[in-house]
């Protein structure tokens, strides 16, 4: 079984232990960068790819010259994206909750009467398109 970096500290590991994210999971690479920089840029792998396999987020860092550096603000960056997707789950799941027990609770009786008053006045102009359309 991997393990994750040694880079990581301990808060960074902690986070990705209680997201449920496994070592295994996560596929890391080495690339060359692209853009400015010049020789340096295109003839050193300090870019750090990280893609979590079960749920697909990628992260591409190239923000530093060092990989070292990269590699630390990738496995960061990665941590919030995962906590991002989680938070972003329950809060759809709390919305949905939410839609379906405003839709099932009760009207209250002032509701209820500008609801029958409402149909009521719809019926009326309904009703008088129906007997004036007898003159043309």
């Amino acid at each position: 079984m991997a393990e994750f970096p040694e880079i990581l500290e301990a808060p960074l590991r902690a986070k990705f232990v209680s997201l449920g994210v496994r070592a295994d999971d996560v596929e890391e690479r080495f690339v060359r960068g692209a853009g400015a920089g010049g020789q340096k840029i295109n003839k050193t792998s300090s870019t750090v790819w990280l893609r979590h396999r079960p749920t697909g987020v990628e992260v591409r860092c190239q923000r530093e010259r060092s990989q070292t550096t990269n590699r630390l603000l990738a496995w960061q960056e990665l941590a919030e994206k995962l906590a991002w997707r989680r938070a972003e789950a329950a809060n759809a799941a709390q919305a949905a909750r939410e839609l379906v027990r405003r839709q099932k609770r009760q009207k209250s009786r002032g509701q209820k009467a500008r609801m029958i008053a409402g149909k009521k006045h719809r019926a009326k102009i309904r009703g008088a398109r129906r007997g004036g359309a007898e003159g043309w």
